[in-house]
């Protein structure tokens, strides 16, 4: 089996609701996601999408994803696409850094290894385990009653862990996170992100004020030395994000013992073989993780729900679902969050990497995995012309 044909489309994929995090100095209204198509000359086909967050959250661009896309064509027609470590060695090779962007094509060559073999992706990345995949809601930078608002709206839809948007100013995010566990049920437990906004003072300064609230707190600080630092004069435990962006960021963090837990983004790390090593390495070392994408449509969610779970239930801590917030869906069935998209009964395994069970995430949440994402437009950028054009229509 050989790559014959490579096509990137174009996704335009508008936020329901404008989002604000880092407190509140990054804004976004939507993104800009890159779906791909890979064909084989056995008539296998693969999908994959690689969808930066916006072009200010993290070193990463949509029209990077583009670009690269181009670069990497020529030297991956003809491989081997279930040949899956060869091919990543082969996008090094080409293209050194850059993870987001092989990310698509690393997640399109595990759909393709998947229907070759009539095997699940949660099969093929260790075999399911036992527990629902959990989700979690993400929640904006705003006012404290605007926030306990949005928790309030998550909560309807069964959700119960909140991943909390601050990073303002130490006394508004100490109120943000007083008004926030005022109104929080038992069984709900909370994250504070704030995406890199603190410096270390003021980390230390709102997690002592908050100090009788027990929390999560996610990338408190821009750097790496920076988050340490907290980790080292604080008790609540930390969760790194922003800074594992490659296995030796994840092997210094729990060598240093800089945090208890990771946000495993596949898209940031390169792709699924590349997050599975490090998944690995997490279960290995007792450090829990959130499994998600860094954003994008069903198809990349899919993906990271199948990692997630695959993992065992006692290390992961919840799986955010990008397209919860989108207004578009690229595809049917897939990782899907009951209450906007209805989901049916566990599916047999089989009919493709993307195809699995039904999977209860929360109260009333169910995560339901159930089949290959076809329905996306299907007018390609030539793999060595790549030219702007509209974003997909909603699907019917």
């Amino acid at each position: 089996m050989r790559i014959s044909r490579i096509a990137a489309h174009r996704v335009v994929l508008p936020l329901e609701h404008p989002y604000s995090l880092s407190g509140g100095r990054l804004h976004f209204e939507a993104l800009d996601s890159t779906i791909l198509r890979l064909e084989t000359d056995e008539g296998v086909v693969g999908w994959g999408e690689g969808c930066p967050w916006g072009s200010t959250y993290l070193p990463g661009f949509a029209r990077g994803v583009r670009a690269g896309v181009e670069e990497l064509a020529s030297q991956l027609l003809g491989l081997d696409p279930r040949r899956i470590d060869v091919v990543n060695r082969t996008m090094d090779t080409a293209l050194p850094g850059h993870p987001y962007i092989k990310s698509a094509f690393d997640m399109a060559c595990w759909d393709i290894l998947g229907k070759a073999t009539g095997l699940a992706l949660v099969d093929l990345l260790g075999g399911r385990c036992e527990g629902a995949v959990t989700l979690h809601s993400s929640i904006p930078t705003g006012t404290p009653e605007e926030m306990v608002g949005a928790i309030a709206a998550a909560r309807a839809k069964g959700t119960r862990i909140h991943s909390c948007r601050v990073g303002a100013d130490v006394a508004m995010d100490i109120e943000r996170i007083r008004a926030i566990h005022a109104s929080l049920p038992a069984g709900e437990s909370v994250t504070y992100d704030a995406n890199r906004a603190w410096l270390s003072d003021q980390a230390i300064q709102v997690m002592g004020g908050a100090r009788e609230h027990p929390a999560y707190y996610e990338q408190p600080c821009e750097t790496y030395e920076e988050c340490l630092a907290v980790r080292r004069a604080t008790t609540h435990p930390i969760i790194l994000d922003e800074t594992i962006q490659a296995f030796g960021d994840l092997l210094r963090a729990q060598r240093d013992g800089a945090c208890e837990a990771i946000g495993l983004k596949i898209g940031r790390v390169g792709g699924l073989t590349k997050a599975r090593c490090m998944r690995d390495f997490c279960v290995a070392t007792g450090l829990r993780m959130n499994i998600e994408e860094t954003g994008g449509s069903i198809i990349g969610d899919t993906a990271a729900a199948h990692l997630a779970q695959s993992t065992p239930e006692t290390h992961r801590r919840a799986t955010w679902l990008s397209h919860d917030m989108i207004t578009v869906d690229t595809a049917a069935g897939g990782a899907q969050q009951g209450r906007r998209h209805p989901c049916a009964g566990g599916a047999g395994p089989g009919g493709g990497a993307l195809r699995g069970g039904a999977g209860r995430a929360g109260d009333g949440v169910r995560l339901t995995i159930k089949g290959t994402a076809t329905k996306v437009d299907r007018r390609p950028w030539s793999a060595r012309r790549l030219c702007p054009r509209a974003g997909v229509e909603p699907r019917s």
